[in-house]
């Protein structure tokens, strides 16, 4: 059943999203393990239309926030207003609540603003006066953010990047799949958001589905020693943490599911390692000087921890 929703929910983005298999295909595994996913691109790659279109499919709530210089913490997650008719305070709600939240361009506001998101995608939920606030379930946020070495950029401060459970890079079009874009999409056409393929109930069934995936032993030690080889890499100064190797592994779980299997291998945590990893694991200088980026250190480390047989 999952394998085949999955399929149909695929289907649904694709036929606005052109292309992109890959960067769909993981950010259906974040959706399904119920993490949040980070996508970086240079603008004009899809990633708000992606983001759009999966929210359509799903059915589920959607609010866009721009991201931007002057954006204030109120402005993402509400704040108390004086109604000076009724003479007491009320709550106006920010955009944060809602079902699926698109930031986009989150690194185009200052870490102040880029912090109000971390309490709402850790705890589901938000604290405004002292008041505790649950989030809708689901709740699932999908960021966008240009590379770093474009201009009026923000890091991310390393407490907000390790909520994302994935950082997926955004990848150019090839040449036939660009040229479908502009066949489709030229002139007056505009693309049509898919009609809703699932729904709120159907995706709680399916994220159940996925934690009864079964991990063996051997596999959460490979896990285990994949992580610690971050930590022990001389390319690295600050490796993965405990959280990261458990939202590896549960990744690994809605891979194997998505493959139609009942169990994890370790080729579904090898087939994850770099967007789970790459923004977790901070250079060391020297690996910096030598030009080497976190992709090629994560894939040095692969291919030095033995795989369990």
């Amino acid at each position: 059943m999952l394998v085949e929703r999955v399929r149909v929910l695929r289907a649904a983005v694709a036929r606005v999203v052109v292309g992109q298999d890959d960067v769909v295909e993981e950010v259906l595994c974040g959706l399904l393990a119920g993490g949040h996913v980070l996508l970086e691109g240079v603008p004009g790659l899809a990633k708000t239309l992606l983001a759009r279109s999966l929210a359509s499919a799903l059915g589920l709530d959607f609010k866009r926030i721009q991201f931007t210089p002057d954006l204030m913490p109120a402005d993402v997650v509400g704040t108390n207003i004086f109604d000076l008719g009724q003479g007491r305070f009320h709550l106006v709600r920010g955009p944060v609540f809602t079902q699926v939240l698109l930031a986009d361009e989150v690194n185009r506001t200052p870490p102040k603003t880029q912090a109000a998101l971390l309490e709402a995608m850790e705890e589901r939920q938000v604290t405004l006066d002292g008041q505790s606030l649950p989030l809708p379930d689901p709740f699932f946020v999908i960021a966008t953010q240009n590379p770093l070495d474009h201009e009026g950029t923000y890091p991310l401060p390393e407490a907000q990047l390790d909520r994302f459970m994935l950082k997926v890079t955004v990848p150019y079009p090839g040449p036939a799949e660009e040229r479908e874009v502009y066949r489709r999409f030229l002139g007056d056409a505009r693309p049509e958001l898919p009609a809703p393929v699932l729904d709120a109930a159907a995706l709680t069934a399916l994220r159940a589905s996925v934690r009864a995936v079964h991990v063996e032993d051997k596999v959460v030690d490979y896990c285990l020693a994949l992580v610690a080889a971050t930590r022990t890499s001389r390319a690295v100064q600050t490796g993965a943490s405990p959280r990261a190797g458990l939202m590896w592994l549960q990744l690994a779980q809605a891979r194997a599911a998505m493959e139609g299997r009942d169990f994890v291998i370790p080729d579904d945590l090898k087939r994850l390692a770099l967007p789970v990893l790459r923004h977790r694991v901070r250079l060391g200088a020297d690996a910096e000087l030598e030009g080497k980026g976190p992709d090629r250190v994560v894939t040095g480390i692969l291919e030095r921890v033995d795989v369990p047989r």
